[in-house]
């Protein structure tokens, strides 16, 4: 699917800038993994990764399979004074190009919905991870009370049609949940827990 970069990044700062450090709180919180180096799957414009890094000791890979993304990316970290810890990867989650046992964190946030191979998508992010590393994919919008603030701001925006509401509902509902679950036990992956409720939304968390 082709995103407009620039679009994509003006709706993350100016409507999504809340949702990034309270996300990566509760990452490094659940995970307990704050060394090491991070992976963040379908970075977009960075705003998981480079808030992960001020909250840790992490090193953070963006990968994306659109370069303009990632220039976007490498601009806020740059921006940020965090380009010292920072990389950059262009690629697919169902091919990543880097080798095995290689990533300590692995995230990504709203990205794994538009996955079109979940199974391998999540075996490809299970191969990278070292021993003990950790994976945190989902979606979520890091508290209710700031899902529900920005629903209204899109609700708003998109001129009183609720699109945004209704997908938001779909992708962090129960239904799929449920294809999540599935497509892990197709990958043959263990050592995983689904979470889903309203104040942290939907996220897999896998375990090397």
């Amino acid at each position: 699917m082709k995103i407009d970069a620039k679009k994509f990044d003006r709706i993350a700062k100016d409507v999504f800038a809340p949702v990034y450090p309270m996300i990566a709180d509760q990452i490094v919180a659940r995970t307990g993994v704050a060394d090491g180096v991070c992976l963040d799957i379908g970075c977009g414009g960075g705003d998981l990764g480079a808030a992960l890094i001020k909250v840790s000791g992490l090193s953070v890979v963006f990968l994306d399979q659109s370069a303009d993304m990632l220039a976007i990316a490498r601009r806020v970290a740059g921006e940020d004074g965090l380009g010292e810890r920072t990389g950059l990867l262009l690629g697919d989650v169902s091919a990543i190009p880097l080798a095995d046992d290689s990533v300590d964190l692995a995230v990504s946030r709203g990205s794994v919905f538009f996955w079109d191979d979940l199974p391998r998508a999540f075996a490809e992010i299970h191969r990278v991870l070292a021993p003990g590393g950790q994976g945190y994919i989902g979606g979520g919008f890091g508290s209710k009370k700031v899902r529900e603030a920005i629903e209204r701001e899109m609700l708003a925006r998109n001129q009183g049609k609720d699109t945004f509401g209704a997908r938001v509902r779909r992708n962090l509902g129960p239904e799929t949940r449920a294809r999540f679950e599935m497509a892990l036990e197709r990958a043959g992956l263990h050592g995983w827990e689904t979470i889903l409720d309203e104040e942290t939304g939907l996220w897999v968390l896998m375990r090397k």
